[in-house]
């Protein structure tokens, strides 16, 4: 990891308090994302909406959010008449960043935010329930908190609302369920960041050998507490600005980093390093089947642990229930060859397929699979039959301009209520590669979902099934799947499986992964990728194959560009 550098010490000057102020002000506008600016319009939107506002703002302020978050160009690095020139910004919404960008927040935000409860601003948060519900929730029935949320469903007082019956109140306790249970979690990606800037402040802080551990170590895709090991008994250094201890115990302390991160440290104490790095690390099955080998779990290092115990070495990612004490060669993301799964400007992509095609190049990838979305998928932008044809046009001129790399035609087709993919089979066969996904009537039973998988995965023109069981990490648990039965109707189909490497999908779970390539189905590290940017997920990809144990011979886009087209060819 790079040294950290002290901003101050670039410039042979003594900062004011007034300049120093200010330089911190400009590195906050920096860091602020696209992301995070259209989030507060979709906030913001969200309020006023719940509060009856004018219904043509509330829609201004929601297309805002969906404009800004796609922005390709730093918001932060835009001039205020740049920013106003946006398609649908404006004026008054440019001013709004503007604020936002200067003093962190926005007047009008913060107006609507103190007309409202936080119970109830909490309540708008849960994926599903939106700002009409909340409000009649809210005014008609008094409720002011997910808790009285969940009481009032529990006592039946949903059905007393128009437009609420039993169907209405068991969706919303559903929701409630899913929100409990993960309401103190966050993706791995999230946190991975600010966990490796902690990990820097402890090692000051304590003065002292520390490590990360537990489950972030273990590239779990949710994360809880942050954890850390810190070397030697627990000694009190004192207070530290950012971090507030709730509870201290002889072996390991709990607190909450800068009001936002619950971060637990473990002590050695008088365990041996290896011991101690090997014990929090985790997890729990793992430890168990150690203990059941009946070796000693000693070591002045994890390594030396295991050779002592005459053990295979098993990587963090690989510790859980499922291991298998076998040492592996795991994937790694040089391993990956070709970028599969992208959109571009051609539907709801940030960037041109030439752009995709540089950006795929510059990190050292051979071929790039462009898979827009089909025509159903209205919303964004999906391709006409006739648009297809004209991409078609458009990648092969692009493939006349190199020599070194291969762009593949796709499509991302969607999975119709019936099974059915989009287009005509004349269409589907004149592409290298469609990847079958479900993105519309996701509200199914297992019956109904796995009809659509199992006839789409029957299609002869589909090559992979996309993002099996269409969840959102946190946000939405996905439809129920058989999953043993999906992966056998893949294996005797011969069609492979993604692992989307989105961080909110991560789907196929990893769980999953090992069943599937035991069964001889080819998995795919595809990053669902909608900008340049987005190409990076693959790495997040490749943590939930390592966590199943997978190779880089398992790995279908780990082939080169002759590789994948033995694929294409075999299953055409």
């Amino acid at each position: 990891m790079p040294e950290p550098h002290d901003a101050r010490a670039v410039f042979p000057l003594i900062f004011s308090c007034q300049a120093w102020t200010i330089f911190i002000h400009l590195l906050q506008t920096c860091l602020m994302t696209n992301k995070e600016i259209a989030s507060a319009f979709r906030e913001l939107g969200d309020l006023m909406e719940l509060h009856g506002e004018n219904p043509f703002k509330v829609r201004s302020y929601h297309n805002a959010y969906v404009t800004l978050r796609k922005w390709g160009k730093p918001l932060g690095e835009m001039t205020a008449d740049e920013r106003k020139a946006i398609p649908g910004v404006g004026k008054a919404i440019a001013d709004k960043i503007g604020q936002l960008l200067d003093h962190g927040t926005i007047e009008t935000l913060e107006r609507f935010r103190s007309m409202t409860p936080e119970g109830v601003r909490e309540i708008l948060s849960i994926k599903g329930l939106g700002p009409k519900k909340v409000a009649t929730l809210w005014k008609d029935l008094g409720v002011e908190s997910p808790g009285e949320l969940w009481y009032a469903c529990n006592e039946n007082r949903l059905l007393e609302l128009s437009g609420f019956g039993e169907k209405t109140q068991e969706d919303i306790r559903e929701k409630l369920e899913f929100f409990f249970e993960h309401q103190h979690d966050h993706l791995y990606a999230v946190v991975e960041d600010d966990a490796m800037d902690i990990l820097d402040s402890l090692q000051k802080f304590l003065d002292r050998e520390v490590v990360i551990t537990g489950s972030l170590r273990r590239l779990d895709p949710v994360i809880g507490e942050l954890e850390f090991l810190a070397e030697g008994k627990a000694a009190d250094p004192g207070t530290h600005e950012k971090l507030k201890w709730d509870e201290k115990e002889a072996d390991s302390w709990s607190g909450v980093w800068d009001d936002k991160w619950q971060v637990r440290l473990y002590w050695q104490g008088t365990m041996s390093w290896g011991e101690a790095v090997i014990r929090t690390t985790g997890d729990s099955a793992f430890l168990e089947q150690w203990k059941e080998k009946g070796v000693a779990l000693d070591g002045k290092d994890e390594m030396e642990a295991f050779v002592r115990a005459g053990l295979p070495y098993i990587e963090p990612e690989r510790r859980h229930y499922a291991t298998e004490w076998v040492e592996k060669e795991l994937l790694e993301v040089k391993d990956v060859k070709g970028v599969v799964h992208t959109h571009s400007t051609w539907s709801d992509g940030l960037n041109s397929i030439e752009e995709m095609v540089e950006a795929s190049r510059k990190r050292g990838f051979e071929y790039l699979v462009i898979t827009d979305h089909s025509k159903a998928a209205f919303y964004a932008n999906g391709l006409s039959a006739e648009r297809v044809l004209a991409q078609f046009e458009e990648i092969e001129k692009l493939n006349g301009q190199y020599d070194d790399f291969k762009i593949f035609k796709g499509i991302e087709s969607d999975i119709l209520n019936n099974g059915a993919l989009d287009y005509d089979d004349d269409i589907l066969a004149r592409f290298d590669v469609v990847i079958a996904s479900i993105h519309s009537n996701l509200k199914m039973d297992k019956d109904k979902a796995m009809m659509r998988l199992i006839k789409a995965v029957e299609n002869p023109y589909t090559t992979i099934l996309g993002h099996p069981t269409g969840r959102l990490l946190l946000s939405r648990p996905g439809y129920p799947v058989d999953h043993e039965k999906l992966i056998d109707a893949c294996a005797a189909n011969g069609v492979a499986i993604e692992i989307n490497a989105n961080p909110y999908r991560l789907d196929l779970d990893w769980t999953w992964v090992r069943t599937a390539l035991d069964s001889g189905v080819r998995i795919c590290i595809n990053p669902d990728a909608h900008s340049t940017a987005g190409i990076d997920d693959i790495r997040f990809g490749v943590n939930v194959a390592r966590k199943a144990g997978m190779t880089a011979k398992e790995c279908l886009n780990a082939r080169d560009v002759k590789g994948f087209e033995d694929f294409l060819r075999q299953r055409k």
